[in-house]
């Protein structure tokens, strides 16, 4: 048997909550920033990263140094004041001693995971599974203060999934920068490109997606020129020459 924590169902319109764990918290409800207080973004925020928890777990995560009984009772004040932060609109869903996000609500680590598994489980012949994400949600990420996981958050639970989500933020956009550039989007792919490059500088695989942008726009110099930079920086850092594969891109 299931619960939701919330008031009563919006009406006629349609209500979208979304949140927002790439950079800031946000939590958008149709398409509108709404403050929340903290404790509901971080009660929002470990759901959305590890899905369906119990309730003695949540409280775990979330206050580690108090007794058990005062976690609980602090999250029980959090769930209590779920209805009056966002009015209307169902955020979280109570499945026994369990929680969840309710499944109306949607995240962008959430898309991302998603997108993640449905082309690890897709049927291909030739391996070529392609990383279908919304172009909305990739312009999010690709913007420069999408580049962590709630930076200015400090949480022990959040270490684990920082990296695992950097490494599929960027992985996305590298992907949508190689697709950008067979569709001829020079410009957009570029700016793709350079973003994962500014995210991770030492990133081989970056400085690729930027010489494979200079090489499909014909821009053979530029390429040249991407791989010396590339070529320079890998020496002075960490002492080692670029792999065959990026020296194969440059003619």
């Amino acid at each position: 048997m299931s619960t939701e924590i919330s008031a009563p169902a919006c009406g006629p319109r349609t209500c979208i909550p979304r949140v927002q764990l790439f950079g800031s918290f946000r939590l958008t409800v149709d398409g509108r920033a709404t403050v929340v207080p903290f404790g509901v973004q971080r009660l929002l925020a470990v759901l959305a990263l590890r899905e369906r928890m119990s309730r003695a777990r949540v409280a775990a995560v979330l206050w580690p140094e108090a007794v058990q009984l005062q976690a609980q009772a602090n999250l029980r004040k959090v769930c209590w004041r779920l209805p009056m932060a966002v009015p209307g609109h169902v955020l979280v869903q109570c499945l026994g001693h369990e929680l969840q996000l309710h499944p109306s609500v949607a995240s962008d680590v959430g898309e991302l995971t998603d997108a993640v598994h449905r082309r690890a489980n897709a049927p291909s012949d030739r391996g070529l599974r392609p990383l279908v994400l919304r172009t909305t949600l990739l312009h999010e990420l690709a913007r420069p203060e999408a580049a962590d996981l709630l930076p200015d958050w400090d949480a022990p639970w959040l270490d684990d999934e920082r990296e695992r989500l950097r490494q599929l933020r960027l992985h996305a956009l590298e992907e949508w920068s190689a697709r950008l550039a067979d569709q001829g989007d020079f410009t957009l792919a570029l700016e793709v490109a350079l973003t994962v490059l500014a995210s991770d500088p030492l990133r081989e695989s970056a400085h690729r997606a930027v010489i494979r942008v200079h090489r499909a726009e014909g821009n053979v110099q530029e390429a040249r020129r991407a791989f010396a930079a590339c070529t320079a920086l890998l020496d002075r850092e960490i002492g080692v020459a670029p792999s065959p594969q990026t020296a194969a891109l440059v003619p």
